[in-house]
């Protein structure tokens, strides 16, 4: 009887462990345009389009423009019908539209914080929420000061709710804080860092080693933290690495991107994941000691916005709205899965009714341990789901597919694999580098075998007869 009852037992257990797990929403540039109007002429829906026409615009958004508002709310709406009380949620920034400095102004840029600040207070009105500022969340946009700012002393006081009392002159000095998380039966600490001070457009930030003395304070919060016994998220807006849909695309300077890395490799043991917005897209990024064991994983969730860059050399690059949900063990924060919820905005447009109350249905894209065939999202885990994008067809389409959300369905090619996996795998600037360099001289090598190959073979084959 005794291995009958085992199997019944661990089923009858299945309930509990589900029980015992946490869950939380993660939610990425939003990108708000206030003046989208999908009744306007080609020339004149979204300022957010720039020159581009937009012939094809609906009331749910178009995928040359950032958000109308009707997409964000229903995006929250989705939010709360899916997960009306998760244990908290990860608000990532860039909040504001893709258009010129002079567009903008201070006030507009707070103005359009606190509208969104507003809209999850009142979807999530008990929940935490722990928010960092995006690089387009300042003005001018990208110009992060490592020091206090009236944009820095504003948006603390919008998310007063949301800081405790150490966080909010913490936040006012640089943008970044660190909390425990708000369940009881965890050991866990958020760790919000604004990394846009790191990015390599930030011209306030170019000539310092530590700006805002972040650095430091990441390095004394995560030795705190494993003093205490706790595990810890880290969270940012730009992350480090480079972009997987434009190759040799880094976004931090080269020195910070060095010492953000030292430290994930000096910390490793006490940082549970990672969760990073910026790209728009759905990836993940590998962290790897110096003897090149994996220490650490890094999540990307997809933007809300659909938006289309207009950075030079990258093809297809819109996605659909995406929205993720991320079971954890409150006990250890190890990432037990992740479920990614997303709107076909062509199908939302296309049965769009004339009814303004209505919303659209957010479907579920797929879930991280069904998608990929592993038992949860640990680091391990991710190393094998990079093995498997970089060595099976069918997964690294699957992966590809995930990346924009659904929106490019075209085959991904030997180019886009290599820029895919170098830019998850290689954090590091020089092992980037070294990883395009060496995955391109093998597919040629194997291209020109190849080629060689089926010459040899026309030769050798028996001519047909005219």
């Amino acid at each position: 009887m005794q291995p009958v009852m085992q199997p019944v037992a661990l089923l009858l257990l299945c309930p509990l462990a589900a029980a015992l797990s946490g869950r939380f929403w993660h939610v990425t540039d939003l990108h708000w345009d206030p003046d989208y109007e999908a009744a306007a002429g080609a020339g004149q829906v979204c300022p957010s389009a720039g020159s581009r026409a937009v012939p094809a615009a609906g009331p749910w958004g178009s995928y040359l423009c950032d958000a109308p508002w009707r997409l964000l709310a229903s995006a929250v709406r989705a939010m709360r019908n899916r997960l009306q009380r998760p244990d908290f949620v990860l608000w990532t920034g860039d909040d504001t539209p893709h258009v010129p400095n002079e567009k903008l102004g201070e006030e507009k840029v707070l103005h359009i914080i606190e509208n969104l600040t507003s809209l999850i207070k009142e979807t999530f009105p008990d929940t935490k929420v722990y928010a960092a500022m995006g690089n387009h969340d300042f003005h001018p946009k990208n110009q992060f000061p490592g020091k206090e700012h009236r944009i820095y002393n504003r948006t603390a006081e919008l998310w007063r709710s949301w800081l405790n009392d150490a966080s909010t002159p913490l936040f006012r000095a640089g943008a970044f804080y660190s909390e425990k998380l708000p369940s009881p039966r965890t050991r866990g600490r958020m760790v919000v860092l604004n990394t846009n001070l790191y990015y390599d457009k930030n011209n306030e930030t170019a000539g310092e080693e530590d700006p805002g003395g972040q650095f430091q304070w990441l390095e004394e919060t995560l030795t705190n933290a494993s003093r205490a016994d706790e595990m810890v998220y880290i969270v940012g807006h730009v992350p480090p690495g480079f972009f997987e849909k434009k190759r040799g695309m880094p976004w931090f300077r080269s020195g910070f991107n060095e010492r953000y890395l030292k430290i994930v490799q000096k910390h490793h043991r006490v940082i549970a994941a990672q969760f990073f917005g910026h790209h728009h897209t759905d990836s993940f990024r590998m962290f790897y000691s110096d003897t090149g064991s994996p220490i650490n994983v890094m999540f990307l969730a997809p933007g809300v916005t659909p938006w289309k860059t207009t950075l030079p050399g990258v093809n297809n690059g819109a996605n659909n709205p995406g929205i993720r949900v991320i079971d954890y063990d409150p006990d250890t924060l190890q990432v037990l899965d992740m479920v990614t919820y997303y709107l076909n905005l062509t199908r939302a447009n296309m049965m769009a009714s004339t009814w303004e109350e209505e919303f659209p249905t957010w479907e579920e894209e797929y879930r991280l341990t069904e998608a990929f065939q592993v038992p949860d999202g640990s680091l391990r885990s991710m190393q094998t789901v990079l093995e498997r994008i970089s060595k099976d067809p069918h997964y690294l389409q699957q992966y590809y597919e995930f990346n924009s959300v659904r929106y490019d369905l075209t085959q991904c090619e030997e180019a886009c694999r290599v820029d895919h996996v170098c830019a998850i795998r290689e954090v590091d600037f020089t092992k980037y580098n070294e990883c395009v360099k060496t995955s391109s001289s093998a597919s040629a090598i194997i291209s020109v075998r190849l080629l060689f190959f089926c010459l040899l073979l026309g030769l050798l084959s028996p001519q047909q007869a005219l």
